[in-house]
């Protein structure tokens, strides 16, 4: 895994750098989450409120809803599709994102409707890295260790 200002990053997914959330592709679906980055920015998560199973959401449109005692947010969806999975374990303990953001602590599957062509401008492999990085250090945004 790969890290940036001390936030762990890893270097297989694609990120939505401005709004920290990331995506990975699971044979035909789609696993959306929020990035380490955003969880040490939003400190202990006490609710993550995702949209229901079936809802078509476009590019930038929320899948969920996240909330900690300093922050309230919006999961964007890094692409158009259909929500087809939540993940309840993060509705029934939301710190479970704060535990293991990448793996436990997805938010949300998607069936995309068109991967190909909307996951061109999503950050991946070294290049991505490389820019959510700079965007870390403009922004002056850094990792508790």
């Amino acid at each position: 895994m790969a890290t940036a200002r001390n936030c762990n990053l890893p270097d297989d997914l694609h990120y939505v750098i401005e709004k920290h959330v990331w995506a990975r592709t699971d044979g035909d679906l789609v696993t959306v989450g929020i990035t380490d980055v955003a969880q040490n920015l939003a400190k202990t998560l006490i609710a993550v409120t995702p949209k229901k199973v079936g809802r078509a959401v476009r590019k930038g449109q929320n899948v969920a809803t996240v909330e900690s005692g300093k922050f309230v947010g919006p999961v964007p969806a890094p692409v158009s599709g259909e929500i087809v999975e939540v993940n309840q374990a993060v509705i029934d303990r939301p710190s479970a994102v704060n535990d293991d953001p990448y793996g436990a602590g997805w938010i949300a599957r998607l069936r995309p409707t068109d991967w190909a062509g909307e996951s061109g401008d999503l950050a991946t492999g070294p290049e991505g890295l490389a820019a959510y990085e700079q965007f870390l250090e403009r922004e002056g945004i850094s990792c508790e260790g």
